[in-house]
């Protein structure tokens, strides 16, 4: 070959050697990218065909991934080519060897050699392909024309080709990998229920998952500053994100309360962490965020005050309640809590609301007794714009404020036939009318009612229908009064000690023996309601240290020492055991309540049964 032809050969060659390079620097399709590198390859070489066969160590064979042929020239799958096993030919590939068989005949490998000459081939050159040290495939080129015997300057040239291929092909399979990876992350990232966000070091956002803008409540958009982000809350969690860029520390397990412009506060608990790349430099802050508000709320129901004394005791028969709540949390039963006034009835059913699922949802309270009855109906159906006199607007009820939530019926036992006969459609069809109007409204609303009276009394008595009291007594958690329940006093007494010490900003330990033994040997008549006002006395009262005897009520420091003992045998529901118990306090309605055991209602109520009137001389 003459110099000047050797020069266009070497020029064509170093030509296809950097198309093929150009187009490998950012392949999209590889398939595209393939074809067209064969292709130039073709036009170059002046060879019959040119194929890349990718190797299958399951099966001990090679499948076609892509060929270029000539014109005239048959291809591998009009040939049946497609998918090879050649023995003997893999044994020298995977050993980095190239394969260049001027005249197939002279093939070691019978089946190689067999294969070749039924496809015609005179000639062939085989290079290995490698991606990780392990044996990917090789690139061939066949010429059916005539034996060629290629030259250590053509191998070089192709050689170099098949490692910039290769490496195409490597880059494309990592790109490939990496993008699965990716996709991994990403469906892990949007389907975790935490919030996650991540910001740079000037604290605009990266990227944010589908839980922060539920959590939130706001759209987080990736390259917005975070602040611009958080205008629609108090931003508490900025400082958390700001303490992390600036000391490049993890904050952990910080407690903070969201307030929202269009929504309740939001409990959660909130991690942030420095964020690295790939290298260790530090690039921004990952922020995660936990919506822990039913369980604060919960927290909250059972170890704090809330509205009312918190659910507190040890006591055997409280520990029962506490399993039957948490066996009823959940469940949407109609629940009737009874006990006498001052046991907690309400904030059992707040604990009943908060510990299910519906902590999210509005928990209503209404006081039955409170209204006439008239004033219940609309307060609790609600009423239509001229319903009756005063009636300028419509109004929602109690029960669409509920929607979703609990309703408490406070002193259900105190209610009209009317309105049991309104709550009795409720509980069966689930829907009302307001007052005034003829169209049924529907609720989804879990119904607790509670009371201080003995409803089978009142059913006895025509007082209160039968039907609406097996629907309401689905399940009922009898609430005992405070005299069955004393090794809780000192758990008590601790609780509000501990309320009221923050509350009226003091710091007195607790009660002195004296104060425990008065306590302990009285009535509690009021039940843990008279209990939390008689320490909220004492601390008014006491400057600091404990609470003394001279701190308490009048009614609890004098003649209780044998009250406790007087009236387990009395319940006052004898007219002549009333009676004398009326003469020996000088008709004291208040001690003589305690002396038996019973609320002072109660002692009404026996006047009425009874008949008993006050004598003139001591009105």
């Amino acid at each position: 070959m003459h110099s000047d032809e050797k020069l266009r050969k070497r020029i064509a060659y170093e030509k296809m050697l950097a198309g093929i390079s150009e187009r490998a620097v950012a392949v999209n399709d590889l398939d595209g990218f393939l074809d067209l590198s064969l292709k130039s390859m073709g036009s170059i070489l002046d060879v019959s065909r040119i194929f890349i066969f990718t190797h299958q160590p399951s099966s001990y064979t090679f499948s076609c991934k892509c060929e270029w042929v000539a014109e005239g020239t048959s291809t591998l799958e009009a040939l049946n080519e497609l998918t090879i096993a050649i023995p003997w030919g893999t044994k020298q590939l995977q050993e980095g060897r190239v394969i260049n068989i001027e005249n197939t005949r002279d093939i070691p490998g019978e089946q190689y050699r067999a294969r070749l000459l039924a496809a015609e081939v005179k000639s062939t050159l085989n290079v290995p392909m490698f991606i990780k040290g392990a044996l990917y495939g090789f690139i061939g080129f066949d010429e059916c024309r005539r034996n060629r015997k290629w030259k250590d300057e053509d191998i070089y040239i192709l050689t170099t080709a098949a490692q910039i291929i290769t490496k195409a092909i490597e880059n494309k399979m990592y790109e490939e990998e990496l993008e699965q990876h990716r996709s991994r992350l990403e469906s892990i990232f949007e389907s975790v229920r935490d919030a996650i966000i991540t910001v740079d070091t000037e604290m605009n956002v990266l990227e944010a998952n589908k839980a922060a803008e539920t959590i939130c409540g706001f759209k987080i958009n990736s390259g917005q500053p975070f602040a611009d982000c958080t205008r629609g809350c108090d931003q508490s969690c900025v400082e958390v994100l700001r303490q992390t860029l600036q000391n490049r520390e993890t904050l952990r397990e910080y407690q903070i309360e969201c307030g929202h412009r269009d929504r309740n506060r939001l409990v959660a608990m909130v991690n942030s962490s420095p964020l690295l790349d790939g290298s260790g430099q530090f690039m921004g802050a990952v922020l995660v965020i936990r919506d822990i508000t039913r369980l604060a709320h919960l927290e909250k129901e059972l170890k704090q005050r809330h509205h009312f004394q918190n659910i507190v005791g040890k006591n055997a028969k409280m520990q029962k309640i506490y399993t039957l709540l948490n066996v009823l949390a959940n469940l949407r039963t109609t629940v009737l809590i009874t006990g006498e006034s001052g046991t907690g009835k309400e904030i059992v059913a707040k604990a009943l609301h908060y510990a299910g699922t519906r902590a999210k949802e509005p928990f209503v309270a209404v006081n039955c007794a409170a209204l006439a009855e008239n004033l219940l109906e609309s307060e609790l159906f609600g009423h239509v714009k001229g319903a009756f006199t005063g009636a300028d607007r419509d109004k929602i009820g109690r029960f669409e404020a509920a929607d979703g939530g609990t309703i408490l019926l406070d002193e259900i036992g105190d209610i009209s036939p009317l309105i049991q006969l309104k709550l009795l459609r409720v509980l069966q069809e689930k829907e009302f009318e307001r007052v005034g109007e003829s169209k049924p409204r529907r609720v989804n609303v879990r119904v607790i009612a509670s009371t201080n009276r003995n409803l089978k009394e009142a059913l006895q008595k025509g007082k209160f229908r039968q039907d609406l009291y097996y629907r309401l007594n689905v399940m009922e958690i009898e609430l005992p009064p405070l005299r069955e329940r004393y090794d809780d006093i000192p758990l008590l007494i601790n609780h509000f000690c501990g309320q009221f010490n923050k509350s009226y900003e003091k710091k007195i330990s607790g009660v002195s023996a004296e104060v425990m033994e008065i306590f302990m040997n009285y009535h509690w008549p009021g039940n843990v309601r008279e209990l939390e006002h008689a320490i909220e006395r004492a601390f008014v009262l006491c400057r600091n240290g404990n609470i003394q005897a001279e701190h308490m009520p009048a009614e609890i420091r004098g003649g209780n020492r044998h009250s406790r003992r007087f009236s387990e045998n009395r319940t006052g529901d004898d007219p002549e055991e009333l009676l004398k118990v009326l003469e020996k306090t000088d008709w004291n309605i208040s001690k003589a309540a305690r002396l038996l055991g019973i609320s002072r209602w109660t002692m009404y109520r026996r006047f009425q049964k009874y008949d008993i009137s006050r004598p003139a001389d001591n009105v």
